[in-house]
Parts: C-alpha cells; sequence; structure tokens
C-alpha cells in the first residue's frame, strides 16, 4: 500500500500518486512520448526499463517482468550501460561514452541517457512512495 492516499488523477496507482493534475498530465505525457519508438524502439527502452527496476529498487517496475534476453547488439549495449549506470549513477565514466558511440548515433545516445534519466526518477518516485 503506498505511503499517501491515492488521488483522483490518473488510471495507474503510479499515477495516482500524484495530487497536482497539471504535474501528473506533464509527468504522464512525457512518460509516454520518453518511452514510445523514437530514434530508438520501445522494445528497446523496455528492456532497459526492466535492468533499471531491479536496480533501482522499485518493486512496482519489478512487478511489470524480468528483463528479457537482448534482441541485438544496440540492445546489449544499452543494457549494459545501464547497468554500469546503476553502479556509477553520475560518475559514469567517458570512456563508456566512446563504447556506446560505436554502436549508437549521438541522437540515439542522447535518447538513451535521457530514458534511463527519466525512467530512474520515475522508479525512486515510485519506491519513495511504497508503491507495490
Amino acid at each position: 500500500m503506498p505511503r499517501i492516499k491515492s488521488s483522483q488523477f490518473g488510471t495507474s496507482p503510479f499515477q495516482q500518486l500524484f495530487h497536482n493534475e497539471g504535474i501528473a498530465q506533464n509527468w504522464n505525457d512525457l512518460s509516454e512520448t520518453i518511452s514510445a519508438d523514437g530514434v530508438l524502439t520501445k522494445q528497446l527502452k523496455e528492456n532497459v526499463r526492466r535492468v533499471l527496476a531491479y536496480g533501482n529498487g522499485c518493486a512496482y517496475c519489478q512487478a511489470k517482468g524480468i528483463p528479457m534476453e537482448p534482441a541485438d547488439i544496440k540492445e546489449s549495449y544499452a543494457i549494459a550501460f545501464a547497468e554500469i549506470f546503476l553502479v556509477q549513477r553520475e560518475k559514469t565514466e567517458e570512456r563508456f561514452l566512446v563504447v556506446l558511440k560505436e554502436v549508437f548515433s549521438d541522437e540515439e545516445i542522447s535518447e538513451l541517457i535521457a530514458f534511463i534519466c527519466f525512467s530512474t526518477a520515475q522508479q525512486y518516485f515510485g519506491a519513495l512512495m511504497g508503491l507495490k
């Protein structure tokens, strides 16, 4: 059970943690946009999200499934980077970005890191609020 009562906003238990309609709507819009197919596939991002869920300790996110076997080299690199991020956070060394450039464009790296940061924020929020 979450640490606070549910709001009237949103349709999921996560969305109902927001008690400000503007924040709830904007957060949901960004979540949908950043999770959709972009320069990176939705599938790649979903697998990264699953890896992050375990490292960030969000039981609600973990319940959505365990990480899947990577579909290709890009997904494998993205998952590896997410795992390194979980250990090093903002101290992630430059050499790991150099490795990412072996298979990702600058646009893809930007989207991947934005996705990792936003997903981490969501998962911390869920974990801190006691969402199961």
